[in-house]
This record gives structure tokens, sequence and C-alpha cells, in this order.
């Protein structure tokens, strides 16, 4: 379904792709529900689509926090929804030994920001074959990310990802330095901004984080002025009841506002030659 996410947003004049869905599978209709929406909307206005959402959540801040349905019947409704409607699906691994069973289903294995330094957990995703997207600890600076591509690469396989989600500042805070989106494109890897994640507040409500979706929308369209190739956004069509990352979710609304105007900037930038 992916000839090679390498040309994902990469070539001249080409659209930016977008990865999308729920944080986490909460049931099939929800999913299927907001499958649909982005399947939709993203297909009239031209653009490279892909699902995403988490089968099992394993890094919450709480231990009573919503992790998922599991492997087995979240696999199952990212092969539905794969099927259903035509899309790539994307979703996290947390360690080695599940990687054989996600590569059956997922187009792309994703490896969560929190584990990005594990080296038998990149290089067991990368020998799948399949591509990876490694997304940026917040803990690291965009340079580090050269030694992570090094060890998937060193697995023979150069179908990666990498995504920018934002840097620690403090406590319970993020910022982002769009500075690191041209820095980790110098690795030949596509850059996806991760809008939502970014304006995530990490573990700000206590036993769950907080975030504030207003900031997700200009921060995407600066990431698409810097040079990203894509965006990673969650949506949910209401995202105050979302039972993980809800704060930091963007709405259908949001979304259909968003990606003409992000498509208007790829299109100024490609026009100007820049970034």
């Amino acid at each position: 379904m992916i000839d090679s996410v390498k040309s994902l947003g990469t070539s001249p004049g080409a659209p930016p792709f977008l990865i999308a869905g729920p944080c986490v599978i909460e049931d099939r209709d929800i999913c299927f529900r907001i499958a649909d929406f982005l399947a939709t909307l993203t297909q009239k206005m031209g653009l490279p689509y892909i699902f995403k959402a988490s089968y099992d959540k394993a890094n919450r801040t709480s231990i009573d926090s919503f992790r998922g349905p599991g492997a087995q019947e979240g696999l199952r409704i990212l092969e539905e929804i794969k099927r259903e409607f035509g899309v790539p699906v994307i979703s996290d691994i947390h360690a080695p030994e599940q990687v054989a069973e996600a590569a059956d289903v997922l187009d792309i294995i994703q490896i969560p920001a929190l584990l990005c330094r594990q080296t038998d957990l990149i290089v067991a995703a990368a020998k799948s074959g399949k591509p990876v997207n490694i997304k940026k600890g917040q803990f690291l600076a965009p340079w580090d990310m050269e030694n992570i591509v090094q060890k998937a690469r060193s697995a023979g396989n150069d179908e990666i990802l990498l995504t920018e989600r934002g840097t620690s500042f403090g406590y319970n805070n993020l910022v982002v330095d769009m500075r690191s989106i041209g820095i980790m494109k110098e690795t030949g890897c596509p850059v996806i901004f991760d809008a939502t994640h970014s304006v995530q507040l990490p573990g700000g409500q206590g036993t769950r984080s907080g975030g504030d979706r207003r900031q997700a929308i200009p921060l995407a369209k600066a990431a698409i002025a810097a040079g990203a190739n894509g965006l990673f956004m969650e949506t949910h069509f209401d995202p105050d009841t979302a039972l993980c990352d809800g704060p930091n979710s963007v709405n259908f609304e949001m979304m259909a506002a968003l990606l003409p105007q992000i498509v208007a900037i790829k299109a100024i930038i490609d026009e100007g030659g820049h970034p």
C-alpha cells in the first residue's frame, strides 16, 4: 500500500501528507467514524493519508489511564479500517517481541518518543522490513536523531520517517523549535510534525496529561512553512469526551479548516524554492 515512505511529501510539488486519527482505539465505531471523515476529506484534497490509532498506550501517566483494547482486538480493527477505506495504517509498539504481530497488519511501525533510544526495539522494528516512524524524544536535540537513524539503517532498512513532537521545557510543558525540522531532514528522512502532541502538557492534570489544542493549528502551519513533509494530528469528533489526549486533539471542524491552508502554504514554499 506504501511503495516507499521516502517519497512522501518530498518530491517537488508534492503535497504534504497526513497521519491522523484518535489517540487510542476506543472502539470500532468511533475509529470508523473518524477514519471515514479523514479519508473522505484528504481524498477530496488529493493528500496522502495514513490512519493512526494506538491499540495499547503503554506509557500513560496513571495506572488507571485507558490503554486501549490490546494487540489482538486493536490490530483486527486497524486491519478492517485498512480494508474498508483503502488507507495505510500506523500504530506504535513498545517491545521487540511485539514486532512480528504488528508487522502482519501495520503499514508503518511507530516507535514512541519515550522509547526512541531503545536500540533493540528500533533494530527489531527495522528488521521487519516495514517502514518505521521514529518520534524524537522530548529529551533529545534534533541532531541526536542521526544516531537513531543509523540504528535502523544498520538493520538494512532505509524506509524511515522522523517525527518532531516538541521538547521538554521545565515541568509539564513542551516547546517547539522549528529549526529541528530542517536539521532532521539532513538525515535524508522525511520529517513529520506532530502538531497535537507538541501542545500536550505531559502529566499536567495530575493523573493525566493536559494540552491546548488551539495552539496546534498555528504550529502545524508554521511547520509546513519550515519544511515539514507531513503532519501528525490526533483527531476526534468530540475531543472533550476522548478517552486519551482529548485536550490536545483537534476536532473535525478544525481539521477541515486547516488542510486547505497547509496546501496553500506548501504551494507558496514550492513556488519560492524554499526551504
